[in-house]
């Protein structure tokens, strides 16, 4: 049975949906996207932070010209995880222009579109093999670090190449030796017991990344590759990703990592419903 989605409000089949190819945003990647996690929780099931990513998307949205209504979006979200019975889930809302070729977009139809699957973080639990990438990251000065569709060829690229070395993920670092972030996953590194935020205004802003910060009170602060390099511990965190442990950086082995998964352990409770004190982070349904 075809998925339930959501598109320019309406909800039905997925395959009831499509788009011409001469869609603005396939051509210059004009759209703006966001990824979600829904999970079971003992009381049926729960959004994550769904304001939070709403209102990333509408920042978003507003750079590129696209009218954003996030109540609309926030009910789109979940009447298809309704119609799915999706309980463990990642959502995407993807918010873009519709036909016409061209850079001149003031006149082009936007499309709104919601669509939920079944999911379990994208690094799985085992240790990540992370890769210094040769690529820099898209500059703020240039291109802002929101979710803009067309944003991510740069980190499909790292991902590509340092997949093609035998990694899981890709590191990327400025011009001046700076930790920036990975393709789809901000960075933490752990010395003497002590947790430190990589702070980068090329980096994007993430919802997991300042979860950890207000759990933990990181601190955050720049931080070089040759600083990571000698962490005890190194852990990624995103929505998909959720708190993912580092076992290599480029040719180090890192060792054991008893913060890392003590983190993890309570992040995965209160994304489950288990901390009455984080209740107002989950939006049941």
């Amino acid at each position: 049975m075809s998925l339930y989605q959501w598109m320019d409000a309406r909800l039905g089949p997925a395959d009831t949906f499509s788009v011409p190819l001469n869609v603005n945003a396939l051509h210059y990647g004009t759209g703006v996207f966001e990824g979600i996690r829904s999970y079971a929780t003992q009381d049926g099931a729960a959004v994550f932070r769904l304001r939070e990513h709403l209102l990333r998307m509408k920042q978003g949205c507003e750079v590129i010209g696209i009218d954003f209504d996030m109540d609309e979006i926030g009910e789109a979200i979940l009447a298809v995880l309704r119609a799915n019975q999706h309980r463990d889930a990642y959502i995407r809302p993807l918010s873009f222009y519709g036909s016409g070729l061209g850079l001149d977009v003031e006149a082009l139809q936007q499309h709104h579109w919601v669509a939920s699957v079944p999911w379990n973080s994208h690094l799985g639990s085992a240790k990540v093999k992370l890769a210094h990438s040769p690529f820099r990251r898209n500059r703020h000065t240039s291109i802002p670090p929101l979710k803009l569709c067309g944003a991510y060829v740069n980190s499909l690229m790292a991902k590509h190449e340092a997949t093609k070395r035998g990694f899981g993920e890709a590191l990327f670092t400025d011009e001046s030796g700076l930790v920036v972030e990975c393709t789809g996953e901000n960075v933490f590194m752990v010395k003497n017991g002590q947790i430190t935020a990589v702070e980068h205004p090329d980096a994007l802003g993430g919802i997991t990344r300042r979860t950890v910060i207000e759990l933990t009170g990181a601190d955050s602060r720049a931080v070089s590759l040759e600083e990571l390099r000698e962490a005890d511990e190194i852990f990624l965190t995103g929505t998909s990703a959720e708190i993912a442990q580092v076992g290599q950086l480029d040719q180090r082995e890192l060792g054991p990592n008893p913060v890392t998964l003590t983190l993890r352990a309570r992040y995965l409770g209160i994304v489950r419903g288990e901390s009455a004190e984080h209740e107002t982070w989950l939006t049941r349904f």
